[in-house]
Parts: structure tokens; C-alpha cells; sequence
């Protein structure tokens, strides 16, 4: 269906109006000295631990010279730190510091305080909608800058059940892209998730056992495995789940974990699980919506360095 023209107007003024009361027109944000820019990095380096300036980058949608000279400036203010990659001497792995720790405290704080001042003004049964609205729109845009859905010519996004060429590949492409950058693991990592995933494709077809790719066109977007555990107590070991850096944000998470969970439901399952690592707060966040509780939290090495791992359970009928 076509957009009319009032519509795209009246959703421009609304954005220009958003940009300017948000303070984005200003040289500083959020009641800080810094600009949108480094508000923003340091922002996504504390949601998403130790990054890279290429992640950033990526992250921020900007050029990487634009990055770097961003970086050099929160390095000369004491914000941030940088060390060289234990695995990858010619990788340098961003941090914040205590000082930038406690900018990004007082950077949350007027966020979450400008926020709730403006939510005062708009009644408790609609501001679900200012979410929701807000959602749909920063996903359209994405969407629209991928050339992913509707006007693509690549076709719409699909949750394909099952092995399909070059999804093995993509997988490991993807988990050691999304892990290096943040959890900053190396050859070990990726030797061993190629390995217990290409056992586990060759027991597939005619067992419980699925997977489930998201895919456009012959391209493997995101994944998601159910490899279920038989025994006294038959269980579902969520496995493998992770999405393509820029098909983020477009809720094929959500249907990927759909998929894998409705799966074990109509198994009769009474339980699945997963292991995942401490900081990856957006993955927590969905796992926690669709019924999983962290039940066991430790130390452990053996990705190749020392991380903390969590173990999350989800009982069955506790998907929401």
C-alpha cells in the first residue's frame, strides 16, 4: 500500500521536532560536555563491554576515520582505555574508565530522568504506544537501509526449519565475528564452535534434534538450535543462537527463539536451557521475555580465556 504524502510530511515534522527536543541540534548532549557522537560510544561500550573502534563503528553507523579521531578524544580525556588483544596482537579492545564509568552514570541518569519527565505528560494508557511506535519506526529505517523486507530485491527475511548450504559457514562466521569484538576470543573459540556444530548438522535429519535459520534471498541471516538432551529427564540445549551484526533490531531474534521453543513445546519438553556469558544485556533482556531465569553463575575458561558464563532455565509454559 502506498504512503501518502501527508503521512511521510507529518512523520518528518515529528522527527525534526524529536531531534531538536532531545538536543541533537545542540555541540553537547545530555547535560554533558561531550557531542552525540561520544555520548553514543561510550554508551555502547558499557552496554557491550570491551569493544573494537571497527565494532563501534559498525555500531554507530559512522566512517571509521570519524571514529578514530572520536577515540582519540575520550582517550585524551581519561574516558576511555585501550589494550592490545592478548589473541590478536594487531587488534586494540576499547574499555571504560572509572571516570568514564561515572560519565556514563550521569549520562543515564538525565536519560532515564528526561525520559520519565516527558512520559508525565502523555496518560499512563498510551504510553505503551510511544514504544511501540518508536520501535516500529527505527526497525523500518533499518530495514530500509539493509534492504531487508518488502522493497527488497533480495525478498523478505524467512525462518527456514533446517539445514541449507552455506549456513554451517555462516554460523561460524557470525559467532566469531559477534564474539571477538566483544568477549575478544580468537582461534580457539571459533575452532570449537566449527566443531561441535558440524557434529551436530551430521546428527540432524530424522532426530528431535532442529534448526532454524533466518534467511533472504541465499543468504543466511541469523540461527538458532534445539539439541535435545534424552535420558531420564528429556531437556532442549539452546544452542548456536546469534543474528548478522546488521539484521539486528528487525525482531528476527524473537522469531528465531519462537521457532526453537515452540519446538520444544510441542516435544513435551519440561525444561530447556542455555549457557551465555554476563554483559550481553540485550540477549539477557530476550531470553528473560520469552521465560528463562538465570539459575547458575561462574568462572570458566573454556572458550580460550576466562569469562563468566550464566546458565539460564526455562520451564515449560513459561514462554510469554
Amino acid at each position: 500500500m502506498e504512503t501518502s504524502d501527508s503521512m511521510v510530511e507529518d512523520i518528518r515534522r515529528a522527527s525534526r521536532q524529536l531531534v531538536r527536543e532531545l538536543g541533537f541540534m545542540r555541540p553537547t548532549l545530555a547535560g554533558s560536555d561531550l557531542p552525540p557522537s561520544a555520548v553514543h560510544a561510550l554508551i555502547e561500550i558499557d552496554l557491550h563491554g570491551p569493544t573494537t573502534a571497527a565494532r563501534l563503528a559498525q555500531a554507530l553507523k559512522l566512517e571509521k576515520s570519524s571514529v578514530s579521531r572520536l577515540l582519540g578524544k575520550l582517550l585524551a580525556k581519561g574516558e576511555i582505555t585501550e589494550q592490545i588483544n592478548p589473541e590478536d596482537g594487531r587488534e586494540k579492545r576499547l574499555t571504560l574508565t572509572r571516570q568514564g564509568r561515572k560519565t556514563v552514570a550521569a549520562l543515564d541518569a538525565f536519560g532515564r530522568r528526561q525520559v520519565a519527565a516527558a512520559l508525565e505528560h502523555i496518560p499512563r494508557p498510551q504510553q505503551p504506544h510511544v514504544l511501540s511506535g518508536l520501535s516500529a519506526y527505527g526497525q523500518a529505517l533499518a530495514a530500509d537501509r539493509l534492504g531487508i523486507g518488502a522493497a527488497s530485491d533480495a525478498g523478505p527475511v524467512v525462518i527456514h526449519p533446517g539445514y541449507r548450504p552455506t549456513a554451517l559457514g555462516r554460523i561460524i562466521e557470525m559467532h566469531a565475528a559477534y564474539y571477538s569484538q566483544r568477549a575478544g576470543f580468537g582461534q580457539f573459540f571459533e575452532c570449537k564452535v566449527a566443531s561441535e556444530l558440524a557434529a551436530f548438522v551430521s546428527r540432524l535429519e530424522g532426530s528431535q534434534n532442529g534448526l532454524w535459520l533466518a534467511v533472504q534471498g541465499q543468504r543466511v541471516l541469523g540461527s538458532v538450535a534445539i539439541d535435545v538432551e534424552t535420558g531420564r529427564h528429556p531437556t532442549g540445549h539452546l544452542r548456536w543462537f546469534i543474528l548478522d551484526e546488521d539484521a539486528r533490531g528487525l525482531g528476527l531474534g524473537r522469531q528465531l527463539l519462537a521457532a526453537a521453543l515452540g519446538h520444544c513445546d510441542r516435544l513435551g519438553l519440561k525444561s530447556s536451557y542455555l549457557w551465555t556469558f554476563s554483559g550481553l544485556d540485550a540477549a539477557r533482556h530476550l531470553y528473560e521475555s520469552a521465560g528463562f531465569r538465570l539459575v547458575k553463575e561462574l568462572r570458566a575458561k573454556q572458550w580460550g580465556q576466562e569469562v563468566s558464563e550464566q546458565k539460564f532455565v526455562r520451564k515449560i509454559g513459561a514462554s510469554k
